[in-house]
This record gives C-alpha cells, sequence and structure tokens, in this order.
C-alpha cells in the first residue's frame, strides 16, 4: 500500500531533499498545493496570487515509514515559527502548512506542533499551519531533483538562506529533533 502526505516549507528543492534521503519514502515531487489557479506556472506561484505554496508530494511505504517519521523530517527542515515565509523565501507562497490527507494525519500533525509550542525552544509562537488538502500541482521538470542536478547552486542556495545553519542549530545542538522523537 502506498500513502500520500503533503508539505510546504519554504524552498521546494531543500524539502524534497529531506525526504529524498528517508528509507520508505517511494517519491518526494516538488510542486504548488492549496492554491486556486489549475496547473500554476512556478512564475504565477512566485507572485504570491494563487494561493498555492510551493511544496513536496511524499508517497511513502507505511510498512517503512510511519507518518510520525515524515513529520519528524518535516518540521526539523524549517523554522516553525516564521509564518512568512522560510529563510531567504519571503511571501505566502513561503509558508509552511502541512496538508493533511485523512484525520490521522491531523490528529498528529496538530500533536506534534503542540508539542514544539509547549516544548520552550522557541521564543515565537509555532506558525505551521494545518489545513486540508486541497490540490498538488508537480513543479517543472527542471525544479525536480534540483539537489542533484545542479549541486553546487543548491549547496550554496542552502547555506546561503540560512537553512542549513538554522537546522543545525535548532534541530541538532538544541536538541529540538530529539524532543519530537521522545514526545510524538
Amino acid at each position: 500500500m502506498v500513502k500520500i502526505a503533503t508539505f510546504g516549507g519554504g524552498c521546494f528543492w531543500c524539502i524534497e531533499e529531506a525526504f529524498g534521503k528517508v528509507n520508505g519514502v517511494l517519491e518526494a515531487v516538488p510542486g504548488y498545493a492549496g492554491g486556486d489557479v489549475e496547473n500554476p506556472t512556478y512564475e504565477e506561484v512566485c507572485t504570491g496570487k494563487t494561493g498555492h505554496v510551493e511544496a513536496v508530494q511524499v508517497k511513502y511505504d507505511p510498512e517503512k515509514i510511519s507518518y510520525r517519521d515524515l513529520l519528524i523530517t518535516f518540521l526539523t527542515s524549517i523554522d516553525p515559527t516564521d509564518s512568512g515565509g522560510q529563510f531567504a523565501d519571503r511571501g505566502s507562497q513561503y509558508r509552511p502548512v502541512i496538508f493533511y490527507h485523512d484525520e490521522e494525519q491531523k490528529r498528529l500533525a496538530e500533536k506534534a506542533l503542540k508539542i514544539l509550542e509547549e516544548s520552550g525552544l522557541f521564543s515565537e509562537p509555532i506558525a505551521v499551519s494545518v489545513e486540508p488538502f486541497k490540490n498538488f500541482y508537480p513543479a517543472e521538470e527542471y525544479h525536480r531533483r534540483y539537489f542533484e542536478k545542479n549541486p553546487m547552486h543548491y549547496f550554496y542556495y542552502k547555506e546561503g538562506s540560512g537553512r542549513k545553519k538554522y537546522c543545525e542549530i535548532v534541530w541538532d545542538k538544541k536538541g529540538g529533533r530529539r524532543i519530537l522523537e521522545e514526545n510524538l
């Protein structure tokens, strides 16, 4: 059986890379989710006027990986306190959001965010929204597996945006990942 999860967390290149390393993930596809325009282009989504966010749709084998573990992978790849975008990417199209496909995904997502809110790890409130899945449109081919096709550009982007350093400090050094793993 294959299940689906959908996450928006800023630049979809970074979220796709995070899921691309996970055993049990069959496919991680960058694209656009939650908006009002059918088959939007990257240029349209970048205007912030389509209602979409850059997202990654994950197809996974629940016998090999749980939705809980996917949530941990997602949350430890973002800044959960920034509703205005993620790192260098600003605007509603980069806001952090968990699109749930069923009530169990919704329950776990809300529980994970509550754990983070109560953890004391953050001075700002948790700003990740939990929304029902509405739609998903795959991104143009040149965005797919960008981290593999353009490794140097991707490396400089991830480093220069501040994402890499933030995740190392908050999720690794300050123990954010451990908090989620022990309480979710």
